[in-house]
């Protein structure tokens, strides 16, 4: 057995001690998809040095780097809204854009997603495309769409998917409009924080289907919350409780003092 898939193992035991883990088909998922294939990039690892918190790079080179895709931690994989770990020495100080989620809550988030074979799911924010590849494994390629903003991001989560052997329907765009093209849905899952549910996750989910998303203020405070849409248009659920934090959708994120929206 190679190296990674006795790290995959370890963390699939790990996230099922946990709880988070609990169906064997997300654990045939978790086993079958490499994260370190989408963290070829490499990661920043945070820094606290003279009260300053800092980002430095840490790429395949590095000999700690492959146990850490498999550590249950988030790793931030973009600063600052453009900075990737290839594109810097050293250290930046900057604020993290984008993130591999911890695996742990990112199976946690498809156990509540609650699918079933041949149900459709649109993800909002695929990030490096570690979670739309379980989604991929678990469903099928041809029932998994993933909307994401940056467009650099999503590039390299195509390329990602394709070492991976897997290749959804991946769209740039505003996730906070969904992907009408695709609807309607039978689950929408965001990987992304947001400040009220849109109208349009809404419109796109077919009735009975589910919704899952953290929902939170600018003061950092959130919930994981399910919703089930009717058949009135309407979308009722309740938080599913657990400390769940995840970066604002960029198109919500708080402008600075002293700026204005243009």
């Amino acid at each position: 057995m190679t190296t990674d898939k006795i790290l995959r193992e370890a963390l699939a035991d790990h996230i099922t001690a946990s709880g988070d883990l609990r169906s064997p088909e997300w654990r045939q998922a978790v086993l079958g998809i490499p994260r370190h294939e989408f963290l070829r990039g490499g990661f920043f690892r945070r820094t606290d040095e003279g009260g300053r918190t800092g980002w430095e790079p840490v790429g395949p080179e590095n000999p700690a780097w492959l146990s850490a895709c498999y550590s249950d931690d988030s790793l931030v994989t973009q600063v600052a809204g453009t900075v990737m770990p290839t594109d810097i020495e050293g250290r930046i100080y900057r604020q993290p854009t984008s993130s591999s989620t911890l695996p742990g809550l990112v199976v946690r988030m498809l156990e509540e997603l609650d699918v079933g074979d041949g149900m459709s799911v649109l993800e909002v924010g695929t990030g490096t495309g570690y979670s739309t590849a379980l989604l991929c494994h678990r469903l099928g390629d041809e029932l998994v769409a993933s909307v994401e903003v940056d467009a650099e991001v999503s590039g390299r989560a195509r390329v990602a998917l394709g070492r991976a052997g897997h290749f959804p329907d991946l769209v740039v765009g505003d996730g906070l409009r969904g992907h009408p093209e695709g609807a309607p849905y039978d689950r929408l899952i965001a990987t992304c924080g947001v400040l009220h549910i849109p109208a349009e996750w809404i419109a796109q989910v077919r009735p009975g289907g589910q919704i899952l998303a953290t929902v939170g203020g600018w003061l950092y405070s959130s919930e994981l919350a399910r919703l089930t849409v009717r058949q009135n248009g309407t979308a009722t659920g309740r938080p599913l409780g657990g400390a769940v934090s995840f970066m604002l959708a960029r198109p919500q994120v708080p402008h600075r003092w002293g700026s204005c929206p243009t």
